[in-house]
């Protein structure tokens, strides 16, 4: 008669296997949730790479658009330029003859046109009687003294001068006077004088 261990009981060798088994599931369970993390970080990762190139790819376009702009206007100002510029000995001739009393009918009519049309273009003509020379704007052609002036002044255009905007097209030709050699001398010499006399006046006081 054979002795059976003391202590067992049927079953007990499922209940191993089941301990056995919840186990493994747990660890997998667990290896699974970290590899479920680190998925999650390297596709953060990613995310965050993807959306840098997209913001410099984003950056750059945007400067290409400014810089094929500002290539467009600076294209069409040189253009606009030329041809203006082009145009100034028929401005020059339409001037002469109006000193003339020559742009009547349908020649005046044509000549405002002309001259509406480059001011909308932006070509301004300058250059007036009067006003004080200016090397970087006007060019002199003729020269003289004069007592009725106080500083270089222009007294006659012999040319008007163009430009567009800021820059010059054509400086304009003038006839400057200066002030007559010794003439400042003198009215400084007075002005010192009105000052020396008012200084004695208040000392006498």
């Amino acid at each position: 008669m054979t002795d059976k261990p003391r202590g067992g009981k049927p079953g007990d060798d499922s209940a191993a296997e089941e301990a056995v088994i919840k186990a493994a599931e747990e660890a997998a369970a667990a290896g699974a949730a970290e590899g479920a993390s680190e998925e999650l970080a390297t596709a953060k990762r990613e995310l965050a790479e993807r959306t840098g190139d997209l913001q410099r790819l984003q950056a750059e376009y945007q400067n290409y658009r400014k810089r094929v702009e500002r290539d467009r206007l600076t294209v069409r100002e040189i253009a606009v330029s030329n041809i203006l510029e082009s145009l100034i000995p028929v401005l020059d001739d339409i001037g002469r003859a109006r000193e003339h009393g020559e742009v009547t009918g349908g020649f005046k009519s044509v000549s405002d046109s002309l001259e509406t049309v480059v001011a909308k273009l932006g070509l301004q003509q300058f250059g007036k009687e009067g006003e004080p020379f200016d090397p970087t704007m006007h060019e002199a052609l003729m020269h003289s003294y004069s007592s009725d002036v106080t500083e270089d002044t222009c007294v006659q255009i012999l040319q008007p001068g163009y430009r567009i905007g800021e820059r010059i097209i054509r400086p304009a030709m003038v006839a400057v006077a200066e002030p007559q050699p010794g003439s400042q001398t003198a009215a400084d010499t007075d002005a010192k004088s009105g000052d020396a006399d008012k200084s004695d006046g208040g000392s006498d006081s």
